[in-house]
């Protein structure tokens, strides 16, 4: 089991809240992400759940029972951190057995716990290396060993791609994600990186300042963020935002659309305006326009779209997919 709900959990630093009061509910098996910006709380409130920091107020339990003042060797948790963390002095079987000879196991015990981890993260032909002798991608798998072979109640994960180049960033979340459905146990993910979190998430937990500002899955968030901020942060590119005259033509005090929600023509639309950037990236084309009477605008294109900069173009949003805002930022 591994199932971990938080009750007004506050964490306050020399008298400055930097999480304020959340509430938040993980299934058992879940894979849920916790994304916003940098300073949002993010991996603070992990640090709260893994028990390495203590709460200033609230409650933390884990399958029903109180952990919020236990230690972490109690809270039956692992942690892969953004930093590797492996001894260098030892082989890869002895980083992944490390935690198992701490927790006093029987050699036979250790050899099959860590087999089993180095099959399932294709490590085993590298269990006599170095880390000195491994990518960084291997390295991050074998710090992933180490937690797997403590059988944790739920994996927390510490933005652990943060070191890895874009391609290893891509194979590495495919892994993880393979991971989770392999293992069916409970994984909280934090990071930065938007695109990461809706590829990799059951639910993704969008963080501000301290605080929740909504919990859904993927495609939820997506389609129906619940104020500006969300809407801003899930998708890329990021949602385009129209105030101003043409906003209250449409009922609202701001209104969103997404790049790809709009159609472009070289004849006739709703919006004219004038080609900046053109970022012609085979599959897509994005441009990025200036128009008129509203300001910078972001249109998602087919990769063939030959619009290049200073030409006209003529921007029109599907009406199906205008999202529009209160004055406080709200959906309406």
């Amino acid at each position: 089991m591994g199932s971990i709900s938080l009750r007004n959990v506050a964490k306050h630093f020399a008298g400055h809240a930097v999480i304020k009061g959340v509430d938040l509910d993980i299934g058992d098996g879940e894979f849920v992400v916790f994304v916003g910006p940098s300073g949002c709380g993010k991996s603070t409130l992990l640090r709260l759940i893994a028990g390495l920091e203590d709460v200033t107020g609230g409650m933390i339990t884990i399958d029903g029972a109180d952990m919020t003042g236990q230690p972490p060797a109690k809270r039956g948790l692992s942690m892969v951190f953004q930093s590797y963390a492996l001894y260098p002095h030892m082989s890869v079987f002895g980083n992944i057995a490390f935690p198992l000879k701490m927790a006093g196991e029987d050699k036979a015990t250790i050899a099959r716990k860590v087999a089993d981890a180095a099959r399932i993260l294709n490590l085993t032909d590298y269990l006599d290396r170095k880390p000195r002798q491994l990518s960084g991608g291997q390295r991050q798998r074998v710090a992933i060993g180490r937690a797997i072979v403590r059988e944790p109640k739920a994996f927390l994960f510490d933005e652990p791609l943060s070191n890895l180049d874009a391609a290893l960033r891509v194979n590495m979340r495919l892994e993880i994600s393979e991971l989770h459905h392999q293992l069916k146990t409970t994984m909280i993910y934090v990071t930065h990186d938007q695109v990461e979190a809706m590829t990799m998430a059951d639910r993704i937990v969008v963080l501000n300042a301290g605080r929740i500002e909504q919990v859904g899955s993927p495609l939820d968030l997506y389609r129906t963020p619940a104020n500006l901020f969300v809407a801003g942060f899930i998708g890329s590119p990021r949602m385009n935002f129209v105030n101003g005259a043409e906003a209250k033509k449409l009922g609202a005090e701001t209104v969103g659309v997404r790049p790809e929600h709009l159609t472009l023509s070289t004849d006739s639309g709703a919006w004219k305006g004038t080609v900046g950037i053109a970022e012609h990236l085979g599959s897509d084309t994005f441009l990025h326009v200036r128009a008129d009477g509203i300001g910078q605008i972001t249109a998602r294109a087919n990769g063939e779209f030959g619009l290049n900069h200073g030409e006209t173009v003529y921007l029109t949003p599907r009406p199906d997919k205008i999202h529009r805002f209160g004055a406080g930022g709200e959906a309406l």
